[in-house]
């Protein structure tokens, strides 16, 4: 055995819950990578109703890496939820029209970028994710979070704006992780390796 089938939705027999998320995704301006899961109390398909102002006109994007896990009611808010910041007013006259339509013209409303999420990060129940943050490898973002920043490969952060608990591991520890890049490997090293990736010695990481 090489380890669940990254190509199927849902990985666990008789369990409707729990996706591989990569495969639910209908848009393409959501890139999820192999292995990543949602699970919803409810429905899977509640995962891209979450992905919220995720309109065309800020061709945004939401990307998440390889083996993350995200919980029910996890939010992302895109740029569509932007207003005007440094106008007299942020009320967005010109999409009613009716001899508004004009007020945008030779101007555009903000844009943080695109929404990052790395490999390895586990983002707790109802956690809510900002437009423009990057959530660094590793990662970890506690229930109820609200993530206004980026945040650095593991870290554990929570709270509301997030801010940083601890770091999961001594730094000589962090940086030989994203040296490894354990995420990046063939499925046959990966399932090699489980029982040592779920232990916390790096020296028993075997090829």
């Amino acid at each position: 055995m090489i380890g669940p089938d990254k190509e199927t939705l849902f990985p666990l027999v008789n369990h409707k819950r729990l996706c591989f998320l990569k495969n639910l995704i209908r848009n393409p301006r959501i890139q999820v990578g192999d292995y990543t899961y949602y699970d919803d109390f409810e429905n899977v398909e509640n995962f891209e109703k979450n992905v919220l102002y995720h309109f065309d006109f800020s061709e945004d994007r939401l990307i998440i890496g390889k083996f993350c896990m995200i919980a029910s009611g996890v939010k992302f808010i895109m740029n569509g939820a932007n207003h005007l910041t440094q106008s007299l007013s942020s009320y967005p006259f010109a999409i009613f029209g009716n001899g508004w339509e004009s007020a945008m013209e030779g101007k555009s409303y903000p844009s943080k970028g695109d929404l990052v999420i790395g490999n390895d990060v586990w983002i707790g129940y109802n956690a809510t994710l900002m437009a423009g943050v990057t959530i660094g490898d590793g990662a970890i973002i506690a229930a109820n979070a609200t993530v206004v920043r980026d945040v650095k490969p593991y870290t554990v952060v929570g709270g509301n704006p997030a801010a940083e608990i601890r770091c999961r591991f001594p730094e000589a520890t962090i940086q030989k992780l994203l040296e490894l890049q354990w995420w990046n490997w063939d499925i046959e090293k990966i399932t090699r390796n489980v029982p040592f990736l779920t232990g916390n010695d790096l020296d028993q990481l075997v090829d």
